[in-house]
């Protein structure tokens, strides 16, 4: 196999040749007076951005998605319906290790998580071109929103994503020139990180399959098809991923049944990928976005020859270009953060190209605003979250306030419990697994819920509904209750309706929950 040259600029040496080799003395102290001053900005960029991050969790209650993960997550399982274990697994550690499920508990993984991969994004944009471009990697990194907040912060399956694809991603920069005992080291780690990013989400597979691709078209590293090493990490990878396909050869492949069907549909809409790529911008944030398409299609037309910022481009390809392209046919409307692994390999190149501009006025003020605005709108959202401020302003200009799937519904609770509705070994039947989440998560881990619908999701195997035939329920409807008599009146020998209970927020009530007694359950949904 040819060996491969470092093309990056002298000017400019990553930390990793600084360790790897003893250099010069004159320019040993030259890097090591460059790289202090970014090393102290590195630390105050992860110590600030998790305090932040910290007092946001703190002050707003779990989504709509948290919720549902928290409170289905209770059961541990092998392995789950909507995604691979990982994140399932971190919201069901933290409550056992701390004892509470206060949202800045169960969300204290994942705020970590973001801290190391910050840190990560650093070595890997360092590796590909320098320390600078590092540090404005992990800046810009932390200011997209769809990473800074939501990875960032909320309990999802995208925070050990992250993490665990980049540092397959820096484990493969590694391995791809190593030779020896090294080769397989980093090759080894490579399979390793690339297993734990699938048991995170499935999307990870398209990263995997970006560097199979990069491989193939690679002729300086192509001959690594023909040598162990990278079969080893497969077998590596897939043995992290087992777990994920034992449970579901035992439960009909539903997880990968449900997955797979949002690909599938007939329906011919040659815009959509337009709105796609467009939502996707808004969410990475448009300034961003726009020169970070244009510093990937110049990595793309340098080629070969620049093959770590090439590696990236075909690392960042599959997810972009596939859940655009999906969304031509596909009639399951297409998720703006799923391509977000894609844009995640892409900011070392914009990190490069901004650490050569930074000094300009215009792109100075353009971070400092975008700084302003994040911090901004965390505080104005964890602000109202926590004292309902904007609420009778929100009321005035729409039907809904959203607020009601930001905060955590623990009036419901005490108002049940005032009621004596939830006595011991009480079971509640909520018709929507999304309201099913919201509902298990505020009544606590001592309520079983159980979701009253044939799409239940993980309830369905946590708590199934059939599981309780011949029992009496507590059936809470938040949507729609006037439709339960007649889409569950059948399935109970007698249904009878309670006093709504309310969802109270800052003295105020933002919905009322339908409260049914179900008397024998005979059928499930």
């Amino acid at each position: 196999m040819a060996a491969c040259t470092d093309e990056r600029p002298p000017r400019m040496p990553s930390l990793d040749q600084s360790l790897q080799a003893p250099p010069a003395a004159g320019h040993a102290s030259r890097s090591t007076a460059a790289e202090a001053p970014i090393g102290r900005q590195l630390v105050w960029l992860i110590l600030g951005t998790t305090l932040l991050r910290l007092a946001f969790a703190a002050t707003t209650g779990l989504g709509v998605d948290e919720s549902y993960m928290v409170a289905a997550g209770r059961v541990l399982s092998l392995g789950y319906f909507d995604h691979p274990p990982a994140a399932w697994r971190l919201s069901w550690g933290a409550p056992h290790l701390f004892g509470s499920e206060a949202p800045v508990v169960v969300r204290l993984p994942f705020i970590l998580l973001f801290a190391l991969s910050t840190w990560l994004m650093v070595r890997l944009a360092t590796n590909v071109a320098g320390p600078r471009a590092g540090l404005w990697a992990a800046v810009l990194l932390n200011l997209s929103p769809v990473f800074g907040i939501t990875t960032g912060t909320w309990v999802l399956p995208d925070g050990p994503l992250d993490c665990a694809l980049l540092a397959a991603a820096l484990c493969l920069l590694h391995a791809l020139p190593a030779r020896g005992s090294s080769a397989w080291a980093w090759w080894s780690a490579t399979g390793l990180c690339a297993g734990l990013a699938m048991f995170s989400k499935y999307s990870a597979a398209l990263t995997v399959f970006g560097a199979l691709l990069y491989l193939l078209a690679s002729r300086p590293h192509r001959g690594w098809l023909a040598r162990p090493q990278p079969y080893l990490a497969g077998v590596i990878a897939l043995a992290v991923f087992s777990p994920v396909l034992l449970w579901n050869a035992t439960h009909h492949w539903a997880s990968f049944a449900f997955q797979g069907d949002r690909a599938m549909g007939l329906r011919l809409h040659p815009l959509a990928p337009f709105g796609v790529l467009a939502g996707e911008a808004l969410f990475v944030l448009p300034w961003i976005w726009a020169p970070m398409m244009v510093v990937w299609i110049a990595a793309l037309r340098r080629g070969p020859a620049d093959w770590r910022r090439w590696l990236l481009c075909w690392l960042g390809m599959p997810p972009i270009v596939l859940f655009a392209a999906v969304a031509a046919w596909s009639s399951q409307r297409i998720l703006f953060h799923w391509a977000a692994p894609g844009y995640l390999m892409l900011f070392p190149l914009l990190g490069e190209a901004l650490a050569q501009r930074a000094q300009l006025p215009a792109v100075r003020r353009t971070l400092i605003a975008t700084a302003a605005l994040a911090v901004g709108a965390v505080a104005v959202i964890g602000v109202q979250l926590s004292l309902g401020w904007l609420e009778p302003v929100i009321a005035s200009v729409a039907r809904r306030d959203p607020t009601v799937e930001g905060i955590d519904w623990t009036s419901l609770r005490t108002d049940l419990r005032t009621r004596g509705l939830l006595p011991p070994g009480t079971v509640v039947g909520v018709p929507d697994w999304r309201d099913a989440g919201k509902v298990a998560y505020a009544l606590g881990p001592d309520v079983t819920v159980t979701c009253l619908n044939g799409d239940s999701r993980q309830f369905g195997f946590a708590h199934p509904a059939a599981s309780f035939i011949g029992r009496n329920l507590l059936v809470l409807a938040p949507e729609h209750p006037e439709r339960v008599p007649a889409e569950l009146g059948a399935d109970f020998a007698r249904l009878q309706r309670l006093p709504d209970a309310p969802v109270r927020h800052a003295g105020r009530v933002l919905q009322r929950v339908g409260v049914y007694r179900g008397e024998d359950l005979r059928a499930v949904p």
